[in-house]
């Protein structure tokens, strides 16, 4: 959203920042203002973890609370996150317009609490802003209204660009024995995969035989949800270099310095793309079938042998594709048309 909050910023509209506290650890949560030069949250519900329903009911009554105090005109979500669906469904029940950035993204894949989140979400919003024609054509498939509906581009487009320049100023490379396309970058937190036993093994498993015949380093930043569950399965991954979470600008410098990313995260197959990385996406399937379609991803799943094929396909892939996310524009957009309409 960040993009859009300086657009904000810049025209001087009168707007606020909900904070529901769904993510909460300083690496996760205060380092992104800081460093992307956010102004603070106006509230923060602190929410923290729960089980879906504790989360989102929390959420859903604390923003609902501070919904009726600011007679807010409309509430922008983004993305797929119960956050997402408490703001969206607090907003719509108060008779306030909803603006969902980042619609029409489907996985067609409904054991994925984030599919449900996302469907639910589109077809209680009034302002429909889809990444691509592949996500609009989505919407319209489920019978939403295509004057609701328009394709902006991606803010995480807008969010590389405003950001690249930065990245020349952290060190987190050159700090330690990491060279420019010398290692793998790993991230792994999807409930399906970590909170299942069998596959986060599996995939682990994986990654030990990737390392032994590529001779490259994995490094894997450790996301809170996965590192509890390493934990509690007594999973001691082998081969794989285990580090903290880190801030968006660390990361998103160790994405660019990458050989090749494996990872399960949407956000990051979208980064790996406008960057010119590599992406094998250890999942079934995914809910950004652009980043196929150009190949600057594919998928692997959790099978150790096709996750391996899918390291041998990629490694070397020269990044000539096209960035289907738009120009790094999304966010000027979105403000643009939400200032026409409430004049």
């Amino acid at each position: 959203m960040a993009s859009i909050i300086n657009e904000c910023e810049k025209l001087k509209l009168d707007y606020f920042i909900l904070h529901t506290g769904q993510h909460y650890s300083h690496k996760m949560d205060k380092t992104f203002f800081q460093q992307l030069g956010l102004p603070e949250a106006k509230y923060n519900l602190e929410t923290g973890s729960g089980s879906h329903a504790e989360q989102t009911g929390k959420m859903l009554i604390g923003s609902e609370r501070i919904l009726q105090e600011e007679k807010a005109d409309i509430v922008l979500v983004e993305g797929d996150t119960n956050t997402v669906l408490a703001g969206a469904l607090a907003a719509s029940k108060l008779g306030i317009k909803v603006g969902h950035v980042e619609a029409g993204l489907r996985s067609f894949d409904k054991t994925m609490p984030e599919e449900i989140n996302r469907i639910l979400t589109d077809h209680c919003s009034d302002f429909l802003f889809a990444p691509t024609a592949r996500a609009k054509q989505n919407l319209v498939n489920e019978g939403i209204d295509q004057e609701m509906i328009l394709v902006t581009g991606n803010t995480i487009v807008d969010a590389v660009h405003l950001y690249s320049e930065l990245l020349k100023d952290t060190d987190f490379i050159h700090q330690s024995d990491l060279r420019y396309g010398g290692y793998f970058l790993v991230t792994l937190h999807r409930q399906e995969n970590v909170d299942n036993i069998e596959r986060f093994t599996r995939i682990l498993q994986s990654l030990e035989k990737v390392e032994r015949e590529f001779h490259l380093p994995l490094i894997y930043p450790l996301h809170p949800r996965s590192k509890k569950k390493m934990k509690e399965f007594k999973v001691e991954p082998r081969g794989i270099r285990l580090i903290g979470p880190i801030d968006f600008l660390s990361f998103l410098r160790l994405e660019a310095g990458a050989k090749l990313v494996l990872t399960d995260s949407g956000g990051v197959q979208e980064e790996t793309c406008v960057l010119g990385i590599p992406c094998v996406t250890l999942r079934d399937n995914t809910e950004r079938p652009e980043t196929l379609d150009v190949g600057s991803n594919v998928l692997a799943g959790t099978d150790p042998t096709k996750i391996l094929d899918s390291v041998r396909l990629m490694i070397n892939r020269k990044p000539d594709w096209e960035n289907p996310f738009g120009d790094g524009a999304s966010g000027r957009r979105i403000v643009k048309v939400l200032k026409g309409h409430f004049n």
